[in-house]
């Protein structure tokens, strides 16, 4: 009797704690992703007089009035956002990871004003953009690997769309063309401009960075001979193949489809395999943008 009050332990078994020395690297990586995002705005954004969006770029443009430092203006800007963040996003567990990536962001782009100049690098227009936006998403990239989020319309653009259910990538595009707009009549249509540029650059590098440039196919085949392009799967290429139950729907016919996960070099070689065994065989290719799991990247890895 008393095995079956007893609840299953597989059922209950609570997540795993990250270990110490996860949360270390996690930590690290915010710290690093600030600094790099400090180095992109003095380098390139400030000197230039681009924007990147946002909070910064809000901060940039008051900062041309009135002279007050940004990292300072961007810390107080964000304490609003940050308390609503607290109450909508997940509290303590939001918190403290935002906090970090919003002070250090903060510190670093104030104190490198004593080391580097305030031309910055280049002059180069192209190359302050493209350099910026890089600079800018790498920074971003390593928050969002170390678990955080740079605050600003990062924090906004997550209530928006919970709260108002606008997509995140639209409620990103509002906050930071707004910014954008008001940098044209500040500092010149061409920089409004080279800012859209900018981020746009700076969203592909974060998500390079944050999500791997190992960009996977996963295929699905339906074909009159499963058990052979199985077989060539599991043995000729080293790959594994889950079978699931498929029905025709103009012919009622039940057949096995089978889908797997390949590299993006292995697609034509499994095409032509497919094609020899069943020339008449009908594959889907789609694109994954990760793979975890036995021959791919491990779970403990991506912690």
């Amino acid at each position: 009797m008393s095995s079956l009050t007893q609840p299953d332990q597989e059922t209950t078994r609570k997540p795993a704690k990250p270990t110490p020395w996860q949360v270390a690297r996690d930590y690290a990586l915010i710290l690093l992703g600030g600094l790099v995002q400090a180095l992109s705005m003095r380098l390139f954004l400030v000197p230039a007089q681009m924007v990147s969006g946002g909070i910064s770029g809000a901060a940039q443009i008051i900062n041309s009035y009135t002279q007050w430092p940004i990292g300072l203006m961007v810390f107080v800007g964000n304490i609003p956002l940050f308390l609503l963040g607290w109450r909508y996003l997940g509290r303590a567990r939001f918190a403290l990871r935002t906090a970090v990536a919003i002070a250090t962001f903060s510190l670093f782009t104030d104190l490198l004003v004593f080391f580097i100049p305030p031309e910055g690098v280049t002059s180069d227009m192209v190359l302050n953009c493209l350099y910026g936006g890089i600079t800018l998403g790498i920074g971003l990239g390593l928050v969002y690997l170390g678990k955080g989020t740079s605050g600003g319309s990062d924090i906004l653009g997550r209530i928006l769309n919970r709260k108002l259910g606008i997509p995140i990538t639209q409620a990103y595009l509002i906050t930071d063309a707004l910014v954008v707009l008001a940098s044209g009549f500040s500092f010149g249509w061409p920089q409004a401009l080279y800012g859209l540029v900018v981020i746009y650059v700076s969203g592909v590098a974060a998500e390079m960075v944050s999500e791997g440039t190992g960009i996977f196919r996963s295929i699905m085949i339906v074909t009159n001979q499963p058990d052979q392009v199985r077989d060539v799967i599991l043995h000729n290429m080293e790959r594994g193949v889950t079978i699931l139950s498929g029905k025709g729907g103009y012919t009622g016919t039940e057949r096995p489809v089978l889908y797997c996960v390949v590299t993006r070099a292995e697609v034509n070689q499994l095409k032509e395999m497919v094609s020899e065994i069943d020339p008449a065989a009908f594959m889907v290719i789609g694109t994954a943008h990760e793979a975890l799991g036995e021959g791919f990247k491990s779970f403990e890895r991506d912690k």
